[in-house]
């Protein structure tokens, strides 16, 4: 198994179709396997336009396409001989959803799936309407390239997942994401907001001594029903090291693919003079359970 790995994060904009949104996602995969990227990461619902801006009940039939979105991409794994990050809208059965990223292996066969488990409900983002949360738990994907922490958008915000991912031996933390601001949002709380985003999951990296890689789409999309005003996403899309070292940064606005290199040995050094996991005081801890401590 490689100790250094050539990893890829595709940002990129929703093209106004599935087709044409998916012919240059293709195109841009094609491209980071040619640069030698072996592992290539999607962001959140990255074949269709980010729809959970308002409740319709039509949007579940984008879900239909499951099995046949995961032939697609399982093929293009295999045409790039890459580990390939998806994140796809999962019918399981009638009435009930999922927000699900699939992992392929470089042979095309499907080396796991995590369902999102933390749903957000807030005005344009109204995802429990559409999604069950996740029942596979906080389990990383064992590839041939390493164990792979796959979380998705909302559940970057909670310190337990990317620590419990970690406890079970996740060697790095991904996060396909889909966030953005409002345009009627100030300038100064529209920053606040990109940098908190960031910060909190730079934290992952430190306090877990892993990297954390996260995937944003880019470019704006405007609310089908009309109600809400659209969303600008913001981009951004990065990756940090086991010490919270920046290793990619992708801008607020341009559709790019941006590359870094994953030391899986950084981790046992860093571990090594920061062994936070050692010191952890389990004995301690049972009040993490509880809703809130009154």
């Amino acid at each position: 198994m490689e100790s250094k790995i050539k990893v890829a994060l595709i940002q990129q904009s929703y093209k106004g179709s599935k087709s044409s949104t998916q012919q240059i996602s293709t195109q841009m995969i094609k491209e980071a396997a040619q640069n030698g990227a072996q592992l290539v990461l999607l962001q959140e619902l990255h074949t269709q336009e980010y729809f959970c801006q308002s409740e319709n009940v039509d949007f579940f039939d984008y879900a239909l396409s499951f099995e046949a979105d995961c032939e697609y991409f399982s093929q293009i794994a295999k045409n790039n001989k890459i580990v390939l990050v998806t994140s796809l809208f999962e019918r399981r059965s009638a009435g009930l959803y999922h927000n699900t990223a699939v992992v392929f292996e470089r042979d095309g066969g499907i080396a796991g799936k995590y369902r999102k488990m933390h749903i957000p409900d807030d005005p344009g983002f109204y995802e429990k309407f559409y999604f069950t949360p996740g029942d596979l738990n906080f389990t990383p994907i064992t590839t041939s390239l390493g164990k792979l922490g796959v979380l998705i958008c909302w559940d970057q915000w909670y310190p337990e997942a990317a620590r419990i991912m970690t406890l079970k031996g996740a060697e790095i933390l991904i996060y396909p994401t889909a966030i953005g601001w409002f345009n009627s949002d100030k300038a100064d709380e529209k920053e606040r907001q990109r940098e908190a985003w960031m910060a909190v999951q730079r934290g992952h990296s430190v306090a877990n001594g892993i990297p954390v890689a996260t995937i944003n789409r880019v470019g704006f999309e405007a609310d089908k029903s009309g109600v809400m005003e659209g969303i600008t996403f913001w981009g951004s899309s990065f990756a940090y090291g086991a010490q919270g070292e920046l290793l990619a940064l992708g801008s607020v606005e341009k559709e790019e693919i941006l590359y870094f290199e994953w030391d899986k040995q950084r981790s046992e050094e860093v571990r090594r003079i920061w062994p936070f996991l050692r010191d952890r005081r389990i004995d301690s801890y049972q009040e993490i359970l509880k809703r809130f401590c009154d």
